[in-house]
């Protein structure tokens, strides 16, 4: 017989930048410099991401895109790829994601279904959990404890069939 499951997901509001600890605050303002160096000549949405790492060092990613539109690339994987490929034994502790038009003030946004998949492709990998902060509405910001709190069903290596 069917019953339903019910998925619970804590989502802090944090009110303001004030409120964040030091080393958040680190990520978020470099998620938000982070926006000047997007390519975006498209869409004019600039956002950036930053990756707080295990040794205290940021690793910043922008969203890159190309006339031929499915080429292009989020911030958030451009981050996390360009972290693996460059400094692959570092551990991510904290990550940040902001958004803004061209030449506009920062807004909501949250990151997309396929960066959902990778952001817990990559929290699997460390088999720790990622706290993410994204921007919320009128300056306020949420904390997430995890990464997989935006994706709860998301496909990890777990659901792939053993092979020999």
């Amino acid at each position: 017989m069917a019953h339903p499951l019910h998925l619970t997901i804590t989502v802090e509001v944090v009110a303001s930048e004030a409120e964040l600890t030091p080393a958040e605050a680190t990520t978020w303002q470099a998620a938000r410099a982070a926006t000047d160096q997007a390519y975006a000549p498209y869409s004019h949405f600039h956002v950036g991401t930053a990756l707080l790492l295990d040794d205290g060092s940021v690793f910043r990613g922008t969203n890159q895109e190309n006339a031929a539109y499915p080429s292009g690339l989020c911030a958030e994987r451009t981050a996390l790829f360009g972290l693996a490929a460059t400094q692959p034994e570092r551990r991510i502790v904290g990550m940040a994601v902001a958004a803004r038009p061209a030449n506009g003030d920062f807004v909501p946004v949250t990151s997309c279904g396929a960066c959902r998949q990778v952001m817990v492709e990559y929290e699997h990998r460390q088999q720790q959990a990622i706290p993410l902060l994204l921007p919320g509405p009128d300056g306020s910001i949420y904390r997430f404890r995890s990464l997989s709190d935006l994706l709860p069903f998301g496909f990890t290596a777990d659901d792939l069939p053993a092979t020999k």
